[in-house]
């Protein structure tokens, strides 16, 4: 995200000495993306970044992943894979359970009630959007209070760690990428600005507060990293000899941010608009999009609904947040749903949704897509919270 922020005490010129009061020299950090020749922010450490005092594995969270075969869209329930006051022990880091993947993204699942342990992801970037419930997310660069609605947006190798702060769980859905992810670059000046045609601007966007520096001895750090295992993931413990929240100042285009969902503005038409209005961020081989409550179609013989369409190049995902989707009602898809409708199969909607939506000004519904440029497969948690049945509901539930 190219929108420079100076944070806390930094030095008039980068990679010059920078000195405590004490006369003791910080420690400079350089996190950069594409080999120096992209976004980046300059980090100043009181301890040594680099140094750690002990290393072990760590087994990651299932990333066993099969094709989606035979080829059939899909319906997940969600709200299915935490029962009970489990989630309670919880935590947003080991807890993640895996829906779906493929080699440029992975969506994973959790009910959350335990503070995470630090973390970085050594992949790529997440997006993690807050279904319900309030969490601090602590961080290198500072800390972001987080509640429903908000997508919270982390680069790769960012330190950071979930605390949840509400009384009910945490629910969260976090879409992990191989790569970075940032607004469309559409919306973007050459210079990084977004434009007025954008349907958010950097008004909308909350950042770290100042960053907080801890004392603490021998602490853990959970990294997730390329490896040998499932999905060409492996996961690390490294120990550090002093907290990594040990930042007095930065400066910048890296950071972590938050963009809560009700802020975007809605593009609609005459006629039926196609999914690339609704889309808030992109990756490597993916987009993310949200379909927010908004006044549909006004021409008088506009049908609000989607038209069927086939994914020639995509596989859709929509993660059913909140509202009442127009199009899938009759399908038994409700709050807290997925639906995937992979590519080389015609989807649309309900074949009752159609005559239905006729006059309808407005929908009241609230879902986050995610489009893949190759096939998706299914995680542990896909399996378990696929209803069997969603293929067979454009044909009445015949089978």
């Amino acid at each position: 995200m190219a929108h420079y922020q100076r944070v806390g005490d930094v030095p008039p010129k980068r990679h010059t000495q920078h000195r405590a009061p004490d006369g003791t020299l910080y420690y400079e950090e350089l996190m950069g993306e594409e080999g120096f020749s992209s976004d980046s922010s300059l980090l100043y450490h009181r301890h040594v970044p680099a140094a750690i005092v002990d290393a072990r594995a760590w087994d990651l969270p299932d990333q066993r992943t099969e094709p989606n075969s035979p080829l059939t869209p899909r319906h997940l329930r969600l709200h299915d894979l935490f029962p009970g006051d489990g989630w309670k022990a919880v935590d947003a880091v080991t807890g993640r359970r895996l829906v779906l993947g493929n080699g440029d993204v992975r969506i994973s699942y959790a009910v959350v009630g335990a503070t995470s342990p630090l973390y970085r992801n050594g992949v790529g970037d997440e997006v993690v959007f807050v279904e319900s419930g309030q969490a601090t997310v602590e961080t290198v660069f500072g800390h972001l209070e987080v509640a429903s609605g908000d997508y919270v947006i982390i680069p790769r190798a960012t330190t950071h760690r979930w605390v949840p702060t509400g009384r009910g769980p945490l629910r969260l859905y976090a879409i992990e990428a191989n790569s970075h992810i940032a607004p469309p670059k559409r919306y973007l000046s050459r210079y990084g600005q977004l434009l007025e045609h954008a349907p958010y601007c950097e008004r909308d966007l909350r950042l770290p507060t100042p960053p907080e520096v801890r004392d603490e001895q021998d602490v853990e750090v959970f990294i997730k990293h390329r490896g040998a295992g499932p999905g060409g993931l492996a996961g690390s413990v490294h120990v550090v000899p002093q907290h990594p929240f040990d930042v007095v100042g930065w400066d910048g285009c890296l950071y972590p941010y938050v963009f809560n969902v009700a802020d975007f503005e809605p593009i609609t038409g005459r006629v039926h608009q196609p999914p690339p209005v609704h889309q808030v961020f992109e990756g490597h081989n993916f987009v993310i999009c949200n379909f927010v409550p908004r006044k549909v179609d006004y021409h008088p013989l506009a049908v609000p609904v989607p038209y069927y369409h086939s994914n020639v190049d995509s596989d859709e995902v929509m993660f059913y947040v909140a509202g009442d989707y127009e199009a899938r009602k009759g399908s038994g898809i409700g709050i807290g749903s997925i639906s995937l409708h992979p590519g080389g199969h015609a989807h649309g909607p309900q074949p009752s949704a159609i005559e239905a939506s006729l006059g309808v000004e407005s929908f009241d519904e609230l879902a986050v897509m995610v489009d893949t440029f190759r096939p998706l497969e299914i995680g542990e948690a896909g399996r378990a919270s696929d209803d069997g049945e969603y293929a067979w509901s454009w044909a009445g539930g015949r089978r």
